[in-house]
This record gives C-alpha cells, sequence and structure tokens, in this order.
C-alpha cells in the first residue's frame, strides 16, 4: 500500500539520460553535461512555469481543426523538423503539432498531468520517468492508440524501455548510448578489442604527471560506469526496486572500473570534456552530446561501440540507454483520441527517424530508418544501433529516482577516497535502501495528510496561477 501511494505522489523524477541528440539530461551527483536538471531532484526544489492561455490544450471538435501540444526540453531546431514531418503528413487531415519547450519537463507533467486546461496533450522525454508517471495515473497506455503492426518496425530495445509493468505507455523515437569516442589523430594503431587490450594501451600512453592521456572517463558517474556493472553481471537496481550495490558481480565490476579510474583524470564532466577537445586526451567515454565541442576543436573523430570491447568475464561491455519517448495525457487521449493516434503513426514512422538522424545525429528508434543511405553512412548512429542489439535501458521504475547518489557516492569512495569496496559497497547499500524507504514513507505520510486531493501543495499552486 505504501509502496503504490509513493508512487502517486512521487516528487520529480531522476532526470532522463537525454534531453536530445545534442545535449544529454544530468543523470547523478556528478554532471554528465552542464545541465540544471538534476537526478533526484527534491519536490520543494522543482520550479513550476505557468503556461500561458494560448498553450491551453482544447478540446476536439468534429471536423475541426486540431491542434496538439508536446512538452519537450530539447533543441528547438530539432523539434521543429520533427513538427514539419508530422504537419505536412496530417496537412489534410487538419492537424497541428505544436513542440513547447519546458525547462524540467518531468516536475512540469507531473504539476500540470491532469489539467487539461494548462497542460500539454503530450510530452517527448527520456524514459526513465515512465514508472513515477505511471503510477500517477496520467498517461494513456499507446497501445490504446497505435496499432502493434505500425510499431512493427521499432527496434526492441526502444519497446523494452517503453515498457512498465508489462504495459507499453510510451512511444520511442530516438535513443541514445554512450560510445568509445577518440582523436584520429592522437591515437595510435588500431583500438583494442578487449579491455583488458585498452587497459594495457592506456597504461603505455598516459602521463598523468604531465596531463596527458589515453583516455579519459567519468568513472565516479554510474551512467558511464554502468557498461562495467551491466557487462559483469552487477546492477544498480533490479526491475523489483532492489538495489544491488553489494551484489558481488556488481563489487567486482567497480574493483575493475578502479584500475582504470586510476589512468585517468579527476572524472568530472567539464574535466574530461576539456581534456579530449584540447588533445590532452586521445579518447574519451562520451556520446552525441559531445559532437558540436569536438567539431568546433576541429578533431577527426573516430567511433566505436563499448558492445565491441570483451570484457575479462567474456561479456561485452553493456551501457545504458537513454530512450526519447511520447507520452500522451489521459485527458488528451479522450478528447483528441483520432488526432493522437494519426501523429503517433507519423512519429512512428521512417521519415521521423530520417529526419533526426540526417539532421541532428539521432539514433532513430525506427529500424527501417538505417536503410537510407546517409543514416547508413554515419558512424555514430550505427555505433548506437550496435549497441542497442545489447544495451540495457535505464531502469524506469521510481525506486531509481533515489539510486543515483547512494552508486555514485560507492564509485567516488573507492576511486577517489580510496575506501575499501566490500566496506563501502555495504554502507551504500544500506543508504539507498534507507532512501527508498524514505521515499515510500514520506509519500505515505503526505497521502494521509491530504487523502481526498484538497489542500495539496500543487493545487494551491495551480490555484494561485488562475486568479
Amino acid at each position: 500500500m505504501k509502496k503504490t501511494l509513493c508512487y502517486l505522489l512521487t516528487g520529480v523524477m531522476a532526470a532522463g539520460l537525454l534531453a536530445g541528440c545534442g545535449q544529454k539530461t544530468q543523470t547523478g551527483t556528478e554532471n554528465t553535461q552542464p545541465k540544471d536538471t538534476a537526478a533526484g531532484q527534491t519536490e520543494a526544489s522543482a520550479q513550476t512555469e505557468e503556461p500561458s492561455q494560448e498553450e491551453a490544450s482544447g478540446q476536439q471538435e468534429p471536423g475541426g481543426a486540431v491542434t496538439l501540444t508536446a512538452w519537450h526540453d530539447n533543441d528547438e531546431a530539432m523539434m521543429n523538423a520533427l513538427a514539419d514531418v508530422v504537419n505536412e503528413a496530417l496537412a489534410g487531415d487538419n492537424i497541428t503539432l505544436k513542440f513547447e519547450k519546458k525547462s524540467d519537463v518531468s516536475s512540469q507533467i507531473r504539476l500540470y498531468g491532469t489539467d487539461a486546461e494548462n497542460g500539454p496533450d503530450m510530452y517527448l522525454f527520456a524514459h526513465d520517468s515512465l514508472g513515477s508517471f505511471a503510477e500517477m495515473g496520467i498517461l494513456e497506455p499507446v497501445g490504446n492508440l497505435i496499432s502493434a503492426e505500425k510499431e512493427a518496425d521499432l527496434i526492441p530495445m526502444t519497446i523494452e524501455a517503453a515498457t512498465y509493468k508489462g504495459e507499453q505507455y510510451l512511444m520511442p523515437v530516438y535513443y541514445e548510448t554512450v560510445l568509445f569516442m577518440y582523436n584520429k589523430a592522437l591515437w595510435e594503431g588500431e583500438v583494442p578489442s578487449t579491455t583488458d587490450e585498452l587497459y594495457d594501451y592506456m597504461e603505455a600512453h598516459t602521463d598523468t604527471a604531465a596531463g596527458t592521456y589515453a583516455l579519459v572517463n567519468q568513472h565516479s558517474n554510474t551512467y558511464n560506469v554502468a557498461p562495467f556493472i551491466n557487462g559483469f553481471g552487477g546492477y544498480v537496481i533490479d526491475k523489483d526496486g532492489n538495489p544491488g550495490l553489494n551484489a558481488q558481480e556488481t563489487k567486482d565490476a567497480i574493483t575493475y572500473n578502479k584500475k582504470f579510474a586510476m589512468l585517468q583524470a579527476d572524472g568530472d564532466y567539464n574535466t574530461v570534456t576539456a581534456l579530449f577537445n584540447e588533445g590532452k586526451a586521445a579518447a574519451i567515454i562520451g556520446g552525441p552530446w559531445l559532437v558540436s565541442g569536438i567539431k568546433e576543436a576541429g578533431i577527426d573523430l573516430g567511433i566505436k561501440a563499448l558492445t565491441d570491447f570483451t570484457l575479462p568475464d567474456g561479456n561485452p561491455m553493456i551501457p545504458y540507454s537513454g530512450v526519447q519517448c511520447i507520452g500522451v495525457l489521459k485527458y488528451a487521449a479522450e478528447n483528441k483520441k483520432e488526432a493522437v493516434e494519426k501523429v503517433l503513426e507519423v512519429l512512428a514512422g521512417t521519415e521521423a527517424g530520417v529526419t533526426l538522424a540526417k539532421g541532428f545525429n539521432c539514433a532513430p528508434a525506427n529500424s527501417r530508418a538505417y536503410d537510407d543511405p546517409d543514416v547508413a553512412s554515419n558512424e555514430m548512429i550505427l555505433a548506437m544501433k550496435k549497441s542497442a542489439e545489447k544495451a540495457v535501458p535505464m531502469p524506469n521504475i521510481p525506486e531509481m529516482s533515489v539510486m543515483w547518489g547512494p552508486a555514485e557516492s560507492l564509485l567516488a569512495a573507492v576511486n577517489k577516497s580510496g575506501e575499501d569496496v566490500d566496506t563501502a559497497a555495504e554502507k551504500y547499500q544500506k543508504e539507498a535502501l534507507t532512501a527508498i524507504q524514505d521515499k515510500q514513507e514520506g509519500a505515505f505520510a503526505y497521502f494521509l495528510k491530504y487523502p481526498a486531493g484538497e489542500g495539496r501543495p500543487e493545487h494551491q499552486t495551480e490555484g494561485k496561477r488562475k486568479k
């Protein structure tokens, strides 16, 4: 009971991994890129944006023009290009899709997810917020809006990411993973095929005293270390919400990652990005959000999928994937169902995927988009597609929102403070369990205080806005 109520009332979830092909949201205490949205951000810190009357979602009139509003926090040029695909395809149906940029989309959806007047009809956001929204009951499962036939070309991994408790709530659009990215002018010889060979190369080509490195990585960031953890068979949290920080496989992965960390820089986003862009590191583990800076630096970039590296246990490195999906609010599905269905069909199609890939280096969820010659020749997109065959979608259960902190504290304790892996793992496993319990009990008390919903702080905020 407490657990269910927790989900109904949970605060802002960990920001989705991906804010767009050219920018990436923060996933924990260490930035994966400089962005204000933080994983596990508390309800008290969530800032609301007051939609104007122009943003209000109206009722669908039979035979009349229909406008669907979708909130996002991505690159606006990319969203405009995606809207153009939809609007051109549906011009004859008198249906218009309008994307509107919002900061901190997850908190905005939580606050306005049942507000038909001021909320959006849909949103585009990373899949890891799904569990919270599904438990709140604000989403219409897309299985009720688009047929399996229309989704037949979507990559299975993206469907998995869009599914919660056996129900597909979201419609995948594109995805991202971290990759091995190297400077062709600095890397000597072939890129190794095993992580042990990679480590040997790092030993021979790293001079920490001189500040030059073979490979840099955010070695104490959970998302960037996940390829080791998943590859060793470990886990941050399982599908039932049980933390795995003290699992032997997780500890083995962290121990193995530590020796790489000792040959890398401090590990924060700005440091490792600057080292690579300034030519002081030959390679970096990162994603498409780094490309603009790399291009500005004039680097001849090479790409390799992390899944092409074999770990000592014989398994490949297995990164997390972040899938950007469309979510449909219940009131939009009830009042604008036909328009929503047609928009989803276009977004699931090949043209939308090709547009995102060719213009913005996004890896499309639609597998047929890769048949386009330009997409098929994009080294980065093909590397992400290869990774998608083995990548693990970031957990989309609500408990994950409190796991980034303990997990990254564990990595920092081992890599930066030199603490014993076993001791630190037990410490932060207990911290994770406490955080999950506190979250559940806090939400339960909140529900008891406002059993009928009247007087809840979010409703009071809404009331002030409408006056």
